[in-house]
């Protein structure tokens, strides 16, 4: 595969931050760039060498968060370590998983959840070889 970086919107891209920092251990690679109404108007994170972009919503510029009763019209897939590891921060968190963890021959072993921003993520720890 080639690369393909997300640029989510959430409704509040200062909680997310904190939240995906001490949730999935995210680190904000590129400081966020704060408008004159105090909104972000875009930041970088990164998990390892999976990388995404993030802003607040902004209506004047047709982008808008996930609307949680409509469900996810797309899915972040992560590759981890541990998945059983990462679950369990994500939990402690307050997020519960909606799928496991559980083995998923042969993807390995996987868990899904939905962030407190809307965002569905697959976690994934590949079978070993």
């Amino acid at each position: 595969m080639t690369q393909l970086t997300p640029y989510l919107c959430v409704a509040d891209a200062r909680a997310a931050i904190e939240w995906y920092v001490a949730a999935l251990g995210a680190e904000v690679t590129y400081d966020p760039i704060v408008m004159d109404d105090g909104r972000v108007g875009h930041c970088e994170l990164a998990i390892g060498e999976a990388q995404w972009m993030m802003s607040d919503q902004f209506d004047s510029a047709g982008i808008a968060a996930p609307d949680p009763a409509r469900g996810a019209a797309v899915s972040l897939h992560l590759t981890v370590a541990d998945v059983d590891a990462a679950a369990a921060r994500i939990v402690r968190q307050g997020t519960p998983m909606a799928r496991g963890p559980e083995d998923s021959p042969p993807s390995g072993r996987v868990a899904v959840f939905v962030d407190p921003f809307g965002h569905r993520w697959f976690l994934n720890q590949p079978a070993e070889s």
